[in-house]
């Protein structure tokens, strides 16, 4: 088994030439920090709204795409199983917007790979959440009963346990429900197809740049790199966890766990089996879910969202290649498909996921008033990306339209507790929730301490889970 830092996709993906780090000053009338699927897509809506607009990119890493959004699982949703818990935050019309906006944004993705001739795999498909122990029965009621009364009632359908097994059979799969308005796709082939396009408009990307400071005053935004700097009229930073920093502006805000991905050689035959013929994307119904889905070449990709909570945003360690919750991620995939026995699990990866209070994306305008920063997407960001990266391009030319005023953008949220607390309670919390439904996967009540635990999250106002 290949277990590193970057992970398949971005191997499949292939090599890239780095562009050359900034080295001299440039002017700009928005600078982007940050070269995952949020700044990239905030370049890209810039030049679709302001073509002759001049655009600087600057990204910390090697190549923009070999962060987290190179690395997730390549699930393209919408948000209509969040929309119980936006409605709830936001009102009926507020929520609605979101979710409409999100969808569309799935559909523009799909419309640039093929307009774009990007090839990222990009294949329309159903969002499956199966229930796999009866504790989970009914976890999709609430956002069921929303799109109804909201007047959507085709974004999500319920599901029998025959209906769920016609699309793929498990021994531990229960009921469920569908999305039918979602996509899987490779995230590091959308990535760096992306980053291509957009140099081809003129975008200017320096890669191996990461920001040393960044002021802003009444007339914009400098930015200092090693090797020079940048002076715009409008900064957004797209920066993942690192806005969780000693120094970042959300580090009151966010808190950074980290996700682990499994993939095995190719099983056709296995997938013809349980009937996996379809392009559906699966999740679980825990609060540290599992998530899988296959690939054109009948791979599957089987991801656990129960890593270890990292302390301020330090990363570059267990978030990336951590063996022990690599090994209880290959566990899950082997009891929802125990017909791998035998096959081969030929790479393993991770990363970081920055997830705020909410579960929900977060835009906050910066002191200043020409500086903006998204994060918080809770490791559903590839879909979700796409629409908060047409708001914060509206931001930062100054437009009062619908993608600006969106609910997200600048609604309060609760803090996170400083560190060390943050972190000594978050996992805290992780084992408590751990505890809670491993014993429930098992069949048995799980104890009062983890009971308790698990609910500290709902009783402190944040939110776990869809």
């Amino acid at each position: 088994m290949v277990h590193t830092r970057l992970g398949y996709w971005i191997e499949e993906a292939g090599e890239v030439v780095p562009t050359a780090p900034l080295a001299a000053a440039r002017e700009a009338d928005v600078l982007i920090v940050g070269g995952g699927f949020t700044g990239l897509w905030t370049a890209w809506h810039l030049r679709q709204l302001e073509p002759e607009a001049r655009v600087v990119l600057l990204e910390a890493e090697a190549v923009c795409g070999h962060g987290p959004s190179g690395r997730n699982g390549g699930f393209c949703n919408a948000m209509w199983l969040s929309l119980a818990s936006m409605r709830e935050r936001w009102g009926d019309r507020e929520a609605l917007a979101i979710a409409q906006a999100a969808q569309a944004a799935v559909g523009r993705i799909g419309e640039f790979c093929a307009s774009e001739g990007v090839d990222a795999w990009f294949r329309p498909a159903g969002y499956l959440q199966v229930a796999t122990a009866p504790a989970q029965d009914g976890a999709w009621e609430r956002a069921l009963a929303a799109c109804r009364e909201l007047g959507v009632p085709a974004a999500i359908q319920p599901l029998s346990r025959e209906q769920v097994a016609a699309r793929c059979q498990s021994p531990a799969f229960r009921a469920g429900a569908v999305c039918p308005g979602a996509a899987t796709l490779q995230p590091a082939r959308l990535a760096l197809g992306l980053r291509a396009r957009l140099r081809e408009a003129g975008v200017e990307i320096f890669e191996s740049s990461p920001v040393r400071s960044l002021r802003a005053d009444g007339a914009g935004v400098e930015a200092r790199t090693e090797g020079g700097a940048v002076r715009a009229g409008a900064a957004v930073l797209a920066i993942g966890v690192a806005a969780k920093g000693r120094h970042g502006p959300l580090r009151g805000r966010l808190t950074v766990a980290s996700s682990h991905i499994v993939l095995t050689e190719p099983v056709p035959e296995l997938l013809e089996e349980i009937g996996w013929s379809g392009e559906d994307a699966i999740t679980d119904c825990r609060a540290l879910l599992d998530y899988f889905r296959t690939t054109p070449d009948g791979r599957i990709a089987f991801g656990w969202g129960g890593g270890r909570i990292a302390i301020g945003a330090r990363t570059r360690g267990r978030s990336e290649v951590d063996p022990a919750v690599v090994a209880a991620t290959a566990a899950h995939l082997r009891a929802y498909f125990p017909g791998l026995r035998g096959k081969r699990i030929t790479h393993a990866w991770g990363g970081p996921i920055d997830a705020s209070p909410t579960h929900l994306p977060l835009v906050r305008s910066l002191p200043g008033g020409c500086a903006f920063a998204a994060a918080g997407y809770t490791g559903n960001g590839v879909g979700p990306s796409n629409m908060v990266g047409r708001s914060l391009a509206s931001l930062a030319l100054d437009r009062r339209d619908d993608a600006s005023r969106l609910a997200f953008v600048d609604s309060p949220t609760p803090r996170v507790p400083p560190e060390p607390f943050h972190w000594l309670g978050g996992e805290a919390i992780r084992l408590g929730l751990l505890a809670k439904e491993e014993a429930e996967m098992a069949g048995h009540p799980p104890g009062r301490i983890a009971a308790a635990v698990a609910r500290v999250p709902e009783l402190i106002g944040f939110h776990i889970g869809r």
